[in-house]
């Protein structure tokens, strides 16, 4: 993902408004499983349950999006 977006999300775990956040960085060249399923997917958001049972998609924003308008998209995934 973009810098921008990255730096996004941070801020946004940082601020605690969404406590169940997390970012995982996946390099999708170290698993060939990953690789294969998000070759031509890249970047890629997804709601992972803390049970790991629910895994969804979250739309691609803008890099340009507000900071609270990519939060306010994040509170309805989560």
């Amino acid at each position: 993902m973009c810098e921008g977006l990255q730096e996004k999300l941070e801020t946004i775990i940082q601020t605690g408004n969404i406590p169940s956040l997390k970012l995982e960085v996946r390099d999708i060249t170290t698993c060939d499983d990953w690789f294969i399923a998000y070759e031509y997917e890249v970047p890629t958001l997804f709601y992972r349950s803390e049970d790991g049972s629910d895994l969804r998609p979250i739309p691609r924003p803008s890099p340009r999006i507000t900071l609270q308008k990519f939060e306010q998209i994040l509170k309805t995934y989560i």
